[in-house]
């Protein structure tokens, strides 16, 4: 193993990614088995670097003296008596005051070539207050650009010297040349995966864990809500015979629902729409349908009840469909693991890469699995978990009605499903949204996701309706009346809190935001700072806690069972302020620290990254514990309210 060169807390040079710049960091500790140093620039900004990205101080002025005067146009006549057509004839030297316009004329044209090598990154340094270009990526970028574009600026620079061409001619068609290789060059980098370094919800162990947890979590909080009294005293809940809890007649119409939502998916209705660029270059294609989806499984569940079907089989069978869906999802996710071993490296996820199996079968190795145009993350995220979760509601409330021999719904049963059916309704309406959410740009699709959408949206955000058909609760008129106000506060800081991240993302220049401040960073992004934005670090995130709660209200105060998902919520947004605060402060150095000055403390519901580049939990799937929360939050995801 190679020594290491720089101590911790040496002062350095380092080459900022993406371009041929460097500047004065400090060594804050190595990675022996990666081999990069992590440095930290005078804005604040760490990096890992590669070694051959770092000079000595010393070493770097040397070089840069010795460069200058070995240059083919500044060595003296007695050191050659050669002639070649771009040397001046004898009996014509260059006077002193030529020379120096020449070597001006020679250090301009290398200070654009190398400027021009930023142009790709679009980071420039105009966009931040003196601090360096930034691009999202930084990985071996720096050595594949010395290596390729290096060798061919300094022999078109030494040709130069020989040339017929005029001056002019010769910079503009260096600039040209610089700018095609490190597009060409880029696109090479990005189609190398790297391994995944940081590991996630506790790593190994803990994701080993999370694969047996969370099944156990739907498990008991169904067979809590049979109990006659769902307190959590009475815990352990009695636990059903095993041969209960499958048939295959449930097993059959769970893959009959699974495979009606792929057919209404796949049909050629609504527009077709790009994704954001892969590490490749690539867009991939979607269909925008789920709405048409939803209206289309409207007409098919109101057939069947015109025909007098029985939907309230969902509820007699309940604890059965979700055993069945956590068997599927199980299957799913073992065979997006064993597909991903032969996908391209390019196709890997950046999150999901470490090289453990069963972390990587946990948050999943291939990023867009695709079975030809059909992709089967993006299916996932929207069709048979979320639209499911009505059709459970609706099924909740017709047992409801059999079982308490009701004319109609209780009160506290019809709020619940109109709340939750706007919801959805939403985020199907604002399905294009998702495609710039964590969940698809950087989170593989493995055992996380698959469980995630076809098992706990479905059978744990219906919580409250099941809850209600064996504990109903009586509310008076006015109570309600509250509630939904309660709700449609929470709606509107929501749906306007991400329409104007949204806007802003999409076109930050347009006249009808001008009143919006941003402040600008190194990464070439904004951070929102009026607005709902300056307000609060997350409105979004406010606004779906004040639904969460006017959801679980109707249930009355009797147990705490139907505030589960209210409590999660608020638990997770707690950990991800910890650990998101410490990523941006990375990322963003001193606008970070600019941006924290401008928004209340005491309003920071968690980590206000609105750069529009989301991390987990930025979206609808919510990070650790695990990342489960509708994916009309994923189209407004935890970056919400930036570029």
């Amino acid at each position: 193993m190679p020594n290491r060169r720089f101590a911790d807390g040496e002062v350095v040079m380092g080459r900022w990614p993406g371009s041929v710049l460097y500047y004065e960091v400090q060594v804050t500790s190595y990675d022996d088995v990666s081999h990069l140093y992590t440095v930290k620039y005078k804005d604040g900004t760490e990096l890992a670097l590669k070694e051959s990205d770092i000079r000595s101080q010393s070493s770097f002025k040397h070089r840069k003296s010795q460069s200058s005067s070995s240059s083919p146009s500044r060595r003296s006549t007695s050191r050659s008596r050669s002639r070649s057509p771009g040397r001046p004839a004898k009996g014509r030297r260059r006077s002193s005051s030529q020379s120096r316009e020449h070597k001006d004329d020679k250090k301009k044209t290398i200070q654009e070539t190398n400027l021009a090598l930023l142009k790709p990154s679009e980071n420039n340094t105009r966009r931040y207050n003196g601090e360096p270009d930034s691009t999202e990526r930084n990985d071996t970028s720096c050595i594949i650009l010395e290596q390729k574009l290096k060798p061919d600026l300094e022999i078109e620079r030494v040709l130069e010297q020989y040339s017929l061409r005029s001056r002019e001619e010769e910079k503009k068609k260096e600039e040209i040349y610089s700018e095609k290789k490190i597009f060409e060059t880029i696109k090479t980098i990005e189609k190398a995966s790297s391994k995944t370094k940081e590991l996630e919800f506790g790593g190994r162990i803990g994701t080993f864990m999370l694969i047996f947890f969370l099944p156990a979590t739907v498990f008991y909080l169904l067979l809590m809500c049979r109990q006659d009294d769902p307190s959590l005293m009475n815990f352990p809940p009695p636990l059903p015979a095993l041969e209960s809890l499958w048939e295959a007649r449930v097993f059959g119409v769970f893959l009959l629902w699974f495979f009606l939502q792929a057919l209404f998916s796949l049909l050629p209705i609504g527009k077709v729409v790009e994704g954001l660029p892969l590490s490749n270059g690539r867009k991939l294609q979607y269909r925008i349908n789920g709405f048409y989806a939803f209206i289309l499984t409207a007409a098919a569940i109101g057939t069947l009840l015109y025909f007098q079907f029985e939907l309230h089989y969902l509820y007699d069978h309940f604890m059965q469909f979700a055993v069945s869906a956590a068997a599927f999802s199980t299957v799913l996710s073992i065979y997006l693991y064993i597909r991903s071993l032969k996908a391209p490296e390019e196709e890997l996820a950046p999150g999901g890469n470490s090289g453990y199996l069963v972390y990587d079968f946990f948050t999943g190795h291939e990023l867009n699995p695709r079975i030809g145009s059909f992709d089967l993350k993006y299916f996932c995220e929207l069709r048979p978990g979320l639209i499911g979760w009505v059709v459970i509601n609706l099924a909740m409330l017709l047992a409801e009605m059999k079982i308490h021999n009701q004319s109609m719904p209780s009160l506290s049963m019809i709020l619940v499903n109109s709340f939750q059916l706007l919801y959805v309704v939403d985020a199907l309406w604002n399905e294009e949204a998702v495609l710039t959410t964590m969940d698809i740009t950087h989170d593989g699709f493995g055992f996380m996701l698959a469980f995630g959408d076809l098992v706990w949206v479905p059978f744990v955000y219906s919580l409250q309706a099941f809850y209600l058909v064996g504990h109903p609760t009586v509310i008076s008129w006015p109570v309600a009346a509250a509630i939904t106000i309660l709700n449609c506060i929470g709606y509107y800081i929501f749906r306007s809190a991400n329409s104007q991240k949204n806007n802003f993302r999409r076109n930050p220049a347009d006249p009808k935001l001008a009143y919006l401040k941003f402040i600008p960073t190194a990464t070439g992004k904004g951070l929102l700072v009026t607005g709902w934005w300056g307000f609060v670090r997350h409105p979004n995130y406010l606004g779906d806690i004040i639904m969460a709660l006017a959801w679980s209200l109707p249930c009355g105060f009797n147990h705490i069972l139907p505030y589960f998902y209210v409590i999660y919520f608020i638990c997770l947004l707690i950990h991800r302020e910890a650990r998101d605060e410490h990523h941006c402060k990375q990322k963003y150095g001193l606008a970070w620290e600019r941006e924290a000055q401008v928004a209340p403390p005491a309003l920071r519901l968690q980590d206000g990254r609105r750069d529009g580049i989301r991390r987990r939990s930025e979206g609808a799937w919510l990070s650790p514990p695990i990342p489960f929360h509708p994916p009309i939050l994923e189209a407004v995801s935890a970056n919400q309210g930036g570029l």
